[in-house]
C-alpha cells in the first residue's frame, strides 16, 4: 500500500490543523494505522494509532485530549485532527500502516508502510 500525507502547514499556537493520509494500492480497511512525528534533531515518536474497525485508539500522553485520529475506509483515508496546538508540536508528521500487527501499536518498527511526511510548524 502507498501512503500520501498532506495538510501540514504553519499555524499559531492554539490553532488547529487536520492532516490527511490517503492510501492506494491495496485494500486499506484491514490495516492498523498510525501517526508519528519527528522534530528536528530528534527521533521519530508516536502520536496516535487506530484499529481497522475504528473502535480502538491509542494516543501519546502529550497529545491526549488535543488530537483525534479517525479513518474513512470508503475513501481509504486516515485523518489526524490537531487542536490547541503548541510550539512543541512542531515536527514532520508521518502516517503509517500495517496489516500484520493486531494492536494499536506505538512502536514505529512494527509498521511496514509509511507516507512521505508533512511538516507542521506551530508559532508562539
Amino acid at each position: 500500500v502507498q501512503l500520501q500525507a498532506s495538510g501540514g502547514g504553519l499555524v499559531q499556537a492554539g490553532g488547529s490543523l487536520r492532516l490527511s493520509c490517503a492510501a492506494s494500492g491495496r485494500t486499506f480497511s484491514r490495516y492498523i494505522v498510525g501517526w508519528f512525528r519527528q522534530a528536528p534533531g530528534k527521533e521519530r515518536t508516536f502520536v496516535a494509532a487506530l484499529s481497522w474497525t475504528g473502535h480502538y485508539t491509542n494516543y501519546a500522553d502529550s497529545v491526549m485530549g488535543r488530537f483525534a485520529i479517525s479513518r474513512d475506509n470508503a475513501k481509504n483515508t486516515v485523518y489526524l485532527q490537531m487542536s490547541r496546538l503548541k510550539p512543541e508540536d512542531t515536527a514532520v508528521y508521518y502516517c503509517a500502516a500495517d496489516d500484520t500487527i493486531v494492536e494499536v501499536s506505538s512502536i514505529p518498527g512494527q509498521y511496514d508502510y509509511w507516507g512521505q511526511g508533512t511538516p507542521v510548524t506551530v508559532s508562539s
